[in-house]
């Protein structure tokens, strides 16, 4: 599968934004996906997860009431949804599947994820 996000961009602290990535070659719907994260000079981090078919999410503390993670398997698209973002969510924000999950089961390594995007930066100013 070849993922690519998009909807990234400049905003001030307190904004939303809505990033989406969409997905090519296969259904997303045999994935397990989650969302990552880059800041400059820092390893890439997860942000969320979800399963196969949306029913379970999983977040990180930093954005656990603030992010939500979504997914259209009938549009072959995932969602991550950033409300009251922060200058510490600055970072380029990457989409990534991974096979083999039980059905309910999130992951969070970077290695449990087979497949990725190719990134879309997020830039928060105050």
């Amino acid at each position: 599968v070849q993922l690519q996000a998009y909807g990234g961009g400049t905003v001030q602290v307190g904004a939303s934004l809505r990033l989406s990535c969409t997905a090519s070659g296969d259904r997303i719907s045999n994935y397990g996906m989650g969302w990552f994260r880059q800041a400059p000079g820092k390893e890439r981090q997860q942000v969320g997860s979800i399963n196969f078919n949306g029913a379970s999410t999983s977040y990180v503390p930093a954005v656990k009431g603030r992010f939500t993670i979504s997914r259209d398997n009938s549009k072959n698209v995932l969602y991550l949804q950033m409300n009251g973002l922060q200058l510490d969510d600055t970072a380029v924000y990457y989409c990534a599947a991974g096979s083999g999950w039980s059905v309910h089961e999130c992951r969070g390594p970077v290695t449990d994820y087979s497949y990725w995007g190719q990134g879309t930066q997020v830039t928060v100013s105050s």
